[in-house]
């Protein structure tokens, strides 16, 4: 016979809503609702951001590193760097002379709506950390990187 209890959680919490992954979730969900929130105003959204704040950190970055650093897939990038670039927010060569990877660059528009951006999106980040005691955030930021690296390793 087979014991069909539930398993035990990982730590003793009274609701599955007070589960670490849960509050974690619901964490990012805000953060990211604050910044579709500010973003919209500037006409981006979160993963057209983060691309222009990566290649403005380092231009010259291919789709698939872009893709990696900003969380999304190749294909989303595509659409992403496409939308970007229509836009008149970067550039990318229409052919490379070795490999297949077109190198992104922010145009002069890009850098001043990158900025304008970075204004509002900053503010929410700085609403987030002065929710948290100072003493804290140190700790905080080692223990998001142990949960991110138990996770991948």
């Amino acid at each position: 016979m087979h014991d069909t209890s539930p398993p035990e959680p990982p730590h003793p919490a009274q609701d599955v809503l007070d589960h670490v992954g849960y509050r974690l979730k619901r964490a990012h969900a805000a953060l990211r609702g604050a910044m579709d929130r500010v973003l919209r105003e500037h006409g981006l959204t979160v993963p057209q951001y983060a691309c222009l704040e990566v290649l403005a950190a380092r231009p010259g970055m291919s789709n698939a590193d872009l893709a990696r650093a900003t969380f999304v897939t190749r294909q989303s990038m595509n659409v992403v760097l496409r939308g970007l670039q229509d836009g008149g927010l970067l550039t990318r060569p229409a052919t490379v002379a070795t490999g297949r990877a077109r190198p992104a660059a922010l145009t002069d528009e890009g850098r001043r709506r990158l900025k304008a951006a970075q204004e509002a999106v900053y503010a929410v980040e700085a609403r987030m950390i002065h929710a948290i005691p100072e003493e804290r955030l140190t700790a905080l930021l080692d223990d998001l990187d142990r949960i991110g690296r138990a996770l991948t390793e």
